[in-house]
């Protein structure tokens, strides 16, 4: 089963040393000097695919069919090739548009339908309460690593160090 959502990456300009010394009176948040759309897909496996959309501001079916699931099915074959997927979530199959439901049909893709999706989320916040709070620290202490890996890796993204 693999879900995805679309999201605005807001670009902004890093201030100097001189700028980020000075505490600000007042927290204004800056203008963002750009701001990209981008498809991110997930999987049991973890993140599957994330895709920028480039020179358009909205997700239309045609983006859908000839960009991003195009991708999105490669990279899940290369994953699990003798697996067949299933699209959950925002790819409800009474809200997409006939191409992309036609295109997902012919690459043996189904497309589930979750109209109510409360039990789950019941579920989800009862496990979420259930975790003891050490738990909880253990998740904050892997941030905290993983952020000053980055501080340590001038901002550079890592998969394995």
């Amino acid at each position: 089963i693999v879900s995805g959502d679309e999201a605005w990456i807001y670009c902004y300009e890093q201030e100097n040393k001189r700028q980020s010394a000075v505490w600000p009176p007042k927290a204004i948040r800056s203008r963002s000097v750009s701001k990209t759309m981008v498809a991110t897909f997930v999987s049991k496996a973890g993140h599957t695919a994330t895709i920028p959309l480039n020179e358009q501001r909205t997700v239309t079916a045609d983006w859908y069919t000839t960009i991003c699931l195009p991708k999105v099915i490669t990279e899940l074959r290369k994953i699990n090739p003798r697996e067949d997927s299933s699209f959950t979530k925002t790819m409800q199959a009474r809200t997409q548009p006939k191409k992309t439901r036609q295109y997902l049909t012919e690459e043996n893709v189904e497309l589930l339908y979750s109209p109510d999706l409360k039990e789950a989320v019941d579920a989800f916040k009862n496990a979420v309460l259930d975790l003891p709070a050490n738990e909880w620290n253990k998740c904050f202490e892997n941030w905290f690593e993983r952020m000053q890996m980055c501080i340590n890796l001038p901002g550079e993204y890592f998969e394995k160090q």
